[in-house]
């Protein structure tokens, strides 16, 4: 199953972020290497939201990122919610369907 994580982060997440950011992308790395975390990165123009895509069992799978993300228990991610992605078309769809 594919799982989409959306944060919301803070007004100074840019400034603040620095002190945080290489262990928050060791966490990444960690699932990355897992073969859970696929993708992640913040959206630009406003840097305002991120996105990150994991492949897993279970929302707990990405709960336990969030849980363990620096940026979030230090405050730089407002909010944050998990939502199972249906995905059907692409190589690595979960559930491909053709025509």
């Amino acid at each position: 199953m594919h799982f989409l994580l959306f944060y919301e982060v803070s007004e100074d997440y840019l400034e603040r972020r620095v002190q945080f950011r290489a262990e928050h992308l060791a966490l990444a790395w960690e699932f990355a290497d897992r073969g859970k975390l696929l993708l992640g990165g913040a959206l630009a123009e406003p840097v305002d939201q991120a996105v990150l895509l994991f492949r897993a069992d279970s929302p707990a799978e990405v709960e336990e990122f969030v849980l363990r993300d620096p940026y979030v228990t230090n405050g730089l991610v407002k909010n944050w919610r998990v939502r199972e992605w249906k995905t059907v078309a692409g190589d690595q769809a979960a559930n491909p369907l053709r025509p």
